[in-house]
């Protein structure tokens, strides 16, 4: 991932130093396991804490090895006495590399899940804040019927604790490091090896595993990473489109000085948002190779392993971008009420046709002819320009059914608000009913 959208603390658990690091964890806590059995002498791992690798020194031998993990040993190895050679006892280069990259995941599960309980309260904070904010609630982009701000929060809000439970889940699905050899059996590390190894390190054992952690797990993985990256798309989204001029609900931040466009001094775009949309794509994207890295040809090749360097650490690093930038948009959130309550007047009545409906057919009209009724006169509405409320009051047939008093009744926007409480109460967003 570029630097551009890299934020430091995610950058450094994909850096080059903390990825060796993880190795050389592992490395010695291997060796451990083997003191632990007797196999390692006391006095030899005692110096084998002491192990450094050498980043310079281990480029410099890749370039004669072709082998990461060669050039990486051999330029710790090459500063030791003869205990070097206890290390990588009985390993394969995988027994290493997957249980670091366990560690790496692990390490950037636990920031991605900070990041996420962030943007969850801050929508829950936004949510309560606009719960009675009056706004159009629109389906095919075409006005439907009143809503509030607040709900439509409220909503992201659950969304993302359902996305907070999957990715606590799949961090637990790549919480596992497997030393069982070249190909699974143990035949060079017994089971208690792996067994300590894994306890030392904070992970699970692999059940049984071949030469590799099976892709599943890293499948599971970025896929529930793009889960999460699909939602934020969602939200950012529908705050591109309520920031359009013609409906200007809604405007994320703009800092004093920032630019809009480089020709047209008025613009103010919602960049951030579409930032958003623009990397969820890439994340989106690296799901799929994700779950093609799961066939391997029997008990491992190396295609994965390429995308993987990729795909792992752009994945987390954008999804930790995204997260933060949505965080910042809706804690700074501009929202116009005023307009809301426009835009909603702007469909002049229209969105009481269901209520209107609903009440003659209370009031004893078979629904295909309440329908008619209300039908006619919304297409003159839609056609005319005119009143909804106004000709449905005029309209003989409606006069027929229904007293003035409860026409006027039939057209208060408080008969769409009048459950939002019970709505946040059901989800946790209330711990009693506040409105009347």
């Amino acid at each position: 991932m570029i630097d551009r959208y890299s934020r430091p603390a995610m950058k450094r658990v994909w850096s080059d130093e903390n990825k060796y690091q993880k190795w050389l964890d592992v490395e010695l806590a291997v060796a451990e396991a083997w003191t632990e059995e007797g196999v390692i002498p006391a006095d030899d791992m005692a110096l084998l804490r002491e192990a450094k690798y050498n980043h310079q020194r281990m480029m410099a031998i890749f370039e004669t090895t072709r082998h990461d993990v060669t050039a990486f040993l051999t330029s710790i190895t090459e500063n030791l006495g003869p205990e070097g050679r206890w290390l990588h006892l009985g390993m394969t280069s995988s027994d290493m590399l997957d249980t670091a990259q366990g560690l790496q995941m692990v390490e950037a599960g636990d920031l991605l899940l900070e990041e996420l309980d962030a943007a969850i309260q801050t929508l829950a904070t936004q949510a309560v804040n606009y719960k009675n904010t009056l706004m159009m609630g629109r389906t095919h982009g075409v006005h439907a019927e009143p809503m509030t701000f607040g709900l439509k929060l409220a909503l992201w809000w659950d969304e993302l604790r359902r996305q907070r439970a999957r990715l606590v889940n799949a961090c637990e699905d790549i919480r596992v490091g497997k030393i069982s050899g070249a190909v699974g059996t143990h035949a060079t590390l017994p089971p208690t090896v792996e067994e300590r190894v894994c306890q030392r390190l904070g992970l699970q054992v692999a059940p049984v595993s071949n030469q590799v952690i099976q892709r599943d797990r890293y499948a599971h993985f970025i896929s529930t990473l793009a889960l999460v990256a699909a939602s934020l798309d969602k939200f950012a989204t529908e705050i591109r489109g309520l920031q359009r001029s013609e409906i200007h609900e809604l405007e994320e931040p703009f800092g004093q000085g920032q630019t809009g466009s480089s020709s047209m001094p008025h613009k103010r775009n919602p960049e951030l948002a579409e930032r958003i949309c623009g990397l969820a794509r890439l994340i989106r994207g690296n799901s799929v190779t994700a779950l093609e890295n799961v066939a391997l040809w029997g008990e491992r090749d190396i295609s994965h392993s390429s995308a993987e360097r990729i795909i792992l650490p752009d994945s987390c690093l954008a999804l930790d971008y995204i997260l933060s930038i949505f965080t910042r948009i809706v804690k700074d959130l501009r929202v116009f009420s005023d307009r809301m309550w426009a835009n909603i007047e702007s469909s002049r009545g229209l969105v009481f046709s269901q209520r209107t409906l609903l009440t003659l057919v209370e009031k004893g009209l078979a629904r295909e002819e309440a329908y008619k009724v209300v039908q006619r006169n919304a297409m003159r509405s839609w056609d005319d320009n005119q009143d909804f409320r106004a000709l449905f009051k005029s309209d003989p047939e409606a006069q027929a059914h229904l007293s003035l008093a409860e026409m006027d009744e039939i057209f208060d926007y408080g008969y769409y608000t009048r459950y939002i409480d019970d709505t946040f109460l059901r989800i946790g967003l209330l711990k009693s009913k506040v409105s009347a």
